[in-house]
C-alpha cells in the first residue's frame, strides 16, 4: 500500500476546495484565497502578522497574532482542519480561529 504524504501543495488545494463548497465561488477566486491562507500561515510562523477577517455575526475583527514559539501554550491533542484557521491572538492572549473562507486581508 503507498503511503500518502501531505504536502502543502495538497493542503492548499484542499483548503480551496472547502471555500468552493462554502462560498459557491469560482475555483480560480477560492485556490487565490487558499494561497492567501497558506501565506499568512507562513509569515505566522516567523513573527506577528496583522489581519482581518469576517466574524460569523458579520462583523469585521482586525487581528495581529503569530504562530512562532506557541508551543508552550497548546493544552491538547486537537485535531487540525481544513475548515478553520488557528492562530495565538497577541491582543487577547489566547487562542483564536477563524474561517478560511472569511479571510479579508493580510496587512
Amino acid at each position: 500500500m503507498k503511503a500518502t504524504v501531505t504536502t502543502f501543495r495538497s493542503k492548499v488545494f484542499k483548503r480551496a476546495y472547502e471555500i468552493m463548497r462554502n462560498t459557491g465561488k469560482t475555483f480560480a477566486v477560492c485556490l487565490s484565497k487558499a494561497w492567501a491562507i497558506y501565506r499568512l500561515g507562513k509569515s505566522m510562523l516567523k513573527g506577528e502578522v496583522k489581519f482581518a477577517y469576517e466574524k460569523k455575526d458579520g462583523t469585521l475583527r482586525k487581528a495581529y497574532g503569530t504562530l512562532k514559539d506557541v508551543s508552550q501554550f497548546i493544552k491538547g491533542t486537537g485535531k487540525s482542519s481544513d475548515k478553520v484557521f488557528h492562530y495565538w491572538d497577541l491582543e487577547a492572549v489566547a487562542f483564536r480561529c477563524f474561517s478560511i473562507s472569511n479571510l479579508i486581508t493580510i496587512y
